[in-house]
């Protein structure tokens, strides 16, 4: 495989793992973190807090606005083995920032990539996919089908 293609790659495995982690509880995570024999880590960042700018879109034209501020954390991490892995979450959860981050520098290791896929990432996906379908049902079951009657009337 080239190095634009494993770049790729790894792109869209962190990518991926980021969307289902930024979704889980950070006693989820650790929890699931605790069934892999985690190497030694340096917090490069410390989880802070801060704020974010949310931007939205109104009218035919679709120019931005600024909506309002969002509360964020956020934490950066570095592997024993040099892989360099960043955290944010929304809210103030400083743990949780600092677990993603940890799991996204993991998933940039060869030798734990696999693990982190199997044991942390694919179960908290299924979980996230059976929480929504559920919510999908909950909403399925208030669908109210409308039609239009004709009137017979010649």
């Amino acid at each position: 495989m080239n190095d634009v293609t494993q770049q790729n790659s790894l792109k869209i495995r962190r990518k991926a793992a980021m969307a289902v982690l930024a979704h889980a509880d950070a006693s989820t995570i650790a929890g699931r973190l605790r069934a892999i024999t985690l190497p030694r880590y340096d917090d490069l960042r410390a989880p802070e807090n801060g704020l974010v700018m949310l931007r939205g879109r109104i009218g035919g034209d679709g120019v931005p606005f600024n909506l309002g501020e969002a509360t964020v954390s956020r934490a950066a991490v570095r592997l024993a083995s040099g892989e360099v892995g960043f955290g944010y979450t929304l809210g103030r959860d400083g743990e949780k920032a600092r677990l993603i981050a940890l799991c996204d520098a993991l998933v940039q290791s060869e030798e734990f990539a696999s693990a982190i896929e199997q044991d942390v990432v694919a179960p908290l996906r299924a979980d996230l996919h059976a929480r929504q379908a559920q919510r999908a049902a909950r909403a399925a079951a208030t669908k109210v089908d409308f039609y239009t009657m004709v009137r017979g009337e010649g």
